[in-house]
């Protein structure tokens, strides 16, 4: 099924001054669009960007090979993280 043929059938309302919906008004039309459909536009891409942000890291070539190298490195246990493993092994008995 195409985006274009797929029912919306959610809402989202909003409360705005005066001059911001005259605002969007006015962008809408720059764009040919909808005040709808530029707003949500709009949203859509600062959603995407806002995700992007949070979830995405980007590294410089040395902090890259700094957290490579340190993936590739076996982990050495000391004595109070094996006893927490063990106690935590005693104590949660989710499976």
């Amino acid at each position: 099924m195409s985006t274009v043929s797929q029912l919306m059938d959610e809402r989202i309302n909003l409360r705005l001054k005066s001059h911001a919906k005259q605002m969007l008004e006015r962008a809408a039309s720059f764009e040919g669009q909808t005040v709808s459909k530029f707003v949500i536009n709009s949203a859509l891409l600062r959603a995407e960007k806002t995700i992007h942000d949070h979830e995405v890291m980007t590294l410089n070539a040395h902090d890259s090979d700094n957290f490579f190298n340190a993936l590739a490195t076996p982990v050495k246990f000391n004595n109070k993280l094996v006893a927490a493993l063990k106690e935590h092994e005693q104590r949660v008995t989710t499976k």
